[in-house]
């Protein structure tokens, strides 16, 4: 089923993303906004997900543009790992795992629910050569299977002039671990 905004949910969620672009031109040098309106337009199950990353307090932007496949990258560019994505496991594995003091939800869950990818190690690197992120905060990435196989998963974040990409038992969570999401439009 293809969930969709209404006309007035639309038109809000289009002005924030055109304010936020106009705000932001160091993260899209090259890009204009018509163009990038118009994929929305044609779009309206990215426009739903794109809300949900806003409605979380992901605050999606425009971080490139993949010329081979005609499709402009939004990412969660909040300061810190999106807010009402906290407190949550690295995937549904994991969760069920849990036998006491279970998270509301996990990373992928919630990524799919929202039409959403977690970022990979590269493109969490390549985010933050556009501005610092997760000073405080800590983001779940996509964990390579033979890590995960063993029970692991990764999360990055920057501290001391560095990302670092650590790893955790993929069924804890912390109040300050999140995950920053990626759609292509």
């Amino acid at each position: 089923m293809i969930k969709l905004l209404t006309q007035e949910e639309h038109e809000e969620l289009l002005g924030t993303l055109k304010t936020r672009f106009e705000k932001n031109m160091h993260r899209h040098e090259n890009i204009e906004w018509a163009k990038v309106q118009v994929k929305l337009e044609v779009n309206p199950e990215k426009m739903w997900s794109l809300n949900e990353m806003d409605k979380t307090e992901g605050e999606p932007d425009i971080t490139g543009y993949d010329q081979e496949n005609d499709e402009y990258i939004f990412c969660d560019c909040s300061k810190e790992t999106p807010k009402g994505r906290r407190s949550i496991c690295y995937d549904r594995e994991a969760l069920d795992s849990r036998k006491k003091h279970k998270p509301e939800n996990s990373a992928m869950d919630l990524a799919n629910e929202m039409g959403i990818e977690l970022l990979t190690e590269t493109q969490y690197r390549v985010l933050q050569e556009l501005e610092t992120f997760d000073q405080k905060t800590s983001s779940w990435v996509k964990t390579p299977a033979d890590i995960r196989k063993l029970g692991g998963a990764l999360f990055c974040d920057y501290r001391y002039g560095h990302v670092f990409v650590y790893h955790n038992g993929a069924d804890s969570y912390y109040a300050a671990r999140g995950f920053r999401g990626m759609l292509r439009v």
